[in-house]
């Protein structure tokens, strides 16, 4: 199988996409089972105090966990698919509260993105020096490499 794209080649490329933060989310996160209450406090308590991050959640995982469905990738199909995640105080990702917000059009796409999700691992945003747990917008881009690029991909050319 072969490993999809997910943000930039950088890690600041990736952290600048991440960078969404979606607290507004709060009343979807807190659906029973999805959050502790450690977590689900302290997501109010930022709310109430407008407390923004300090830092935002950095993506530890050396290889990026997003397997192409070999029957899309045999038929050259591509696509974006933009994940909501929960990142909690330790960097784990709350796979219950994973959501596609845009799909792909696709859904073996869809559910390849939601799968390798489960296994990203986070050094957790921090807020005042404590670790605070966030809901990220995260993007999956889907490309095959003897495919056109999509509308609106971006073709790079290497320097010379």
């Amino acid at each position: 199988m072969r490993d999809a794209r997910a943000g930039g080649s950088s890690a600041w490329k990736r952290r600048a996409r991440v960078a969404v933060v979606v607290l507004t989310s709060l009343a979807a996160a807190l659906v029973p089972g999805c959050i502790d209450k450690d977590d689900a406090k302290k997501m109010i308590e930022a709310l109430q105090s407008s407390v923004a991050p300090d830092s935002l959640p950095v993506m530890q995982n050396s290889q990026l966990p997003f397997k192409y469905p070999p029957e899309l990738y045999a038929k050259r199909v591509q696509g974006n698919v933009t994940l909501r995640i929960h990142i909690d105080t330790a960097g784990r990702t709350s796979p219950e509260s994973t959501t596609v917000v845009e799909s792909s059009g696709y859904p073996a796409l869809d559910s390849a993105a939601v799968s390798g999700a489960r296994v990203l691992q986070f050094r957790p945003a921090f807020a005042k020096g404590a670790p605070l747990a966030i809901s990220v917008l995260f993007p999956v881009y889907f490309r095959h490499p003897d495919a056109p690029p999509l509308p609106g991909d971006t073709v790079l050319k290497p320097r010379n």
